[in-house]
């Protein structure tokens, strides 16, 4: 079975790859968040024309071959296209043998834990907590993260103040028996990181994400090292050489790898490989409802080295209306707090016709 066409559908912030084999097996993928439109023109020059007429099943080497193809281009935007092709290929794979993504990797389908995942900083401690309260009553969350400081804030806060009210106010109104994790978004030098986790750990929180600049490894170990608490990263890393580097000098205790910025489930697995031979678990990051999320359930079904829950976003259309729309029913659906990984083949959703409809289309395909 080879691949014999591959078309790509995108807008600014999400773009989807099908691919076409020769027998006319089909799967859906995507290109990574955020520039879609970008990522798919880099998809067709420097991913597609080495992937046609290539083996649609036993893919890996190509994956490694297109990265040695493209190796004058390392970095973010080529391993966010190649993940379009991974994602697509182990899609078409799932429906080819009649088995969900997960029992492809070793895993099951099942319900999996979620955390509610506030991507909000322009929110008030006040409504943050009262928002959290409304989903723990409705959806029956049992853990929750916000966000703390200044996306590479350089140590300033989104308002003055506002860390030091939001951490114990948030914790408090939740109380016992919830996990409780907060994200740095970069935000800090270790010396005020290492005041801020002082406070979480103060407060119950458990988890402290991307405290320092996360290309400074050096800085995140600092924070590491002397909290009590996990110290988490890893979400913007997408070479091996990074991570090998991250995971060798124990800069973080959980590592967070994204499918859709790193290149692919294959890939993705790789780290998280990585990770368990060194003891680490993984929580991978998935901050938004596009198909990462999807992703990321069929993975966390199938690693040893799974950490206690999935990311899962809860912002409403008001304030991320791209991540809505996208699939011809909700996958996401919460019940006492968790989701569930469906037993259909493939990643076991559909793609929105009346997206698709709507989307940048370029396809590239065999004479």
């Amino acid at each position: 079975m080879r691949i014999q066409k591959l078309e790509t559908f995108a807008d600014e912030f999400v773009g989807f790859v099908r691919v076409t084999a020769d027998t006319g097996d089909q799967g859906w993928g995507q290109l990574s968040t955020y520039q879609a439109d970008i990522t798919a023109e880099i998809f067709h020059r420097q991913v597609a024309r080495h992937a046609l007429g290539r083996d649609a099943i036993d893919f890996a080497d190509l994956l490694e071959r297109i990265n040695e193809r493209e190796h004058k281009f390392p970095g973010s935007y080529l391993r966010r296209a190649t993940t379009g092709l991974d994602t697509a290929l182990w899609d078409l794979r799932g429906k080819f043998e009649g088995k969900p993504v997960t029992v492809l990797l070793g895993g099951r389908p099942g319900k999996l834990r979620a955390y509610a995942s506030s991507m909000k900083r322009d929110i008030s401690p006040e409504d943050e907590a009262r928002r959290f309260l409304k989903l723990r009553d409705e959806k029956g969350f049992t853990a929750f993260k916000w966000r703390v400081g200044a996306e590479c804030g350089r140590d300033r806060d989104e308002w003055p103040g506002r860390t030091e009210a939001i951490v114990p106010l948030v914790s408090r109104a939740l109380g016992d028996g919830i996990d409780k994790l907060v994200d740095g978004n970069s935000g800090f030098s270790p010396k005020r990181a290492i005041e801020v986790g002082r406070l979480l750990e103060s407060d119950g929180i458990g988890h402290f994400e991307e405290p320092c600049p996360y290309w400074e490894f050096a800085q995140t170990k600092e924070v590491t090292d002397t909290l009590t608490i996990d110290v988490t990263g890893g979400e913007q890393d997408c070479e091996f050489t990074a991570w090998k580097q991250m995971i060798d000098m124990r800069a973080v205790d959980i590592i967070q790898p994204d499918v859709m910025y790193l290149g692919g489930i294959t890939r993705t697995l790789h780290v998280a490989q990585m990770g368990a031979r060194a003891g680490l678990p993984c929580t991978p990051h998935s901050a938004n409802l596009s198909l990462v999320t999807m992703c990321t359930m069929h993975l966390l079904a199938a690693i040893e080295n799974a950490g206690k829950y999935l990311e899962l976003s809860i912002e409403e259309a008001d304030y991320y209306p791209w991540q809505y729309g996208l699939f011809t029913e909700d996958p996401y659906a919460v019940t006492d707090g968790h989701v569930e990984i469906t037993d259909r083949p493939g990643w076991g959703v559909e793609i929105n016709p009346a997206w698709l409809d709507r989307a940048q289309y370029k396809v590239s395909e065999l004479a």
